[in-house]
């Protein structure tokens, strides 16, 4: 199912992330200042706000960094603006790739993102070319074994969430957009560790390909969000079907 593929894609951008963390703040900085300046600097009262000061503690960003970054979005002495982009894409074995951003320069990203496509066997969509492919929903990981599967299972649901899933050593629940920061707050309550969490654009169908072309596919990901301006990448390829070390060999 989406979910189980979603953590496979999910643990291989964690082991990315901690091997590039001056990147992965770069970018946690730019969602920072995306949300407060869209929605204000309260994290109370701003759920995206509040979503992407998550993302920065999980990667040891210092608060003065997160302080700093929401006062340029909401308009302080510091003030900066960036434009929320979306990209969509193909890439080999008919892979379909959503791609999330924040740029000053439109322009400039636009021409690296095709260009990066262009080395890597894809092509640059039009767009909605690959966005009906997707469901947005929101996505947290908790860790399997400390707590059973049915507890786990129970408190997901009666907290509001839509799925859930049990993925080797972890649990995976899903919930509706408008429900994630509800859903999360809850398991926290009720004491559960969160492991990670996001709004996500989920796969409706996964693709299978090859091994030969998941490496292409891999790369091309790796590639686009080596991009400062590139926050997420979202694919259909079908994880859990491929060996991910054959692949990245």
């Amino acid at each position: 199912m989406a979910g189980h593929n979603k953590w496979s894609q999910i643990k291989r951008k964690k082991a990315v992330t901690d091997a590039k963390r001056a990147s992965a703040w770069t970018k946690v900085i730019r969602e920072i200042t995306v949300a407060a300046k869209a929605g204000g600097g309260d994290p109370d009262g701003n759920p995206r706000l509040r979503t992407a000061i998550d993302a920065a503690k999980a990667v040891n960003m210092p608060n003065e960094n997160i302080d700093r970054a929401i006062t340029k979005g909401a308009g302080g002495p510091d003030g900066v603006s960036y434009d929320e982009v979306t990209y969509e894409g193909y890439g080999p074995g008919g892979t379909a790739l959503l791609i999330e951003g924040s740029t000053d320069n439109p322009n400039r990203t636009v021409a690296e993102i095709r260009y990066v496509f262009s080395r890597h066997e894809g092509n640059l969509g039009a767009s909605n070319s690959v966005a009906w492919m997707f469901d947005r929903v929101g996505q947290i990981v908790l860790p399997a074994g400390v707590r059973s599967e049915d507890e786990a299972m129970d408190a997901a649901l009666e907290a509001g969430a839509s799925d859930f899933a049990h993925d080797g050593e972890v649990f995976v629940v899903t919930t509706e957009p408008t429900a994630f920061h509800a859903v999360m707050d809850r398991l926290k309550a009720a004491g559960f560790t969160i492991e990670s969490s996001e709004l996500a654009m989920v796969a409706q169908n996964l693709v299978a390909i090859e091994p030969a072309e998941a490496q292409t596919v891999l790369r091309l990901i790796d590639a686009l969000e080596e991009l400062d301006d590139v926050s997420k990448v979202f694919t259909n390829l079908d994880f859990d079907a491929i060996d991910l070390e054959e692949a990245e060999a």
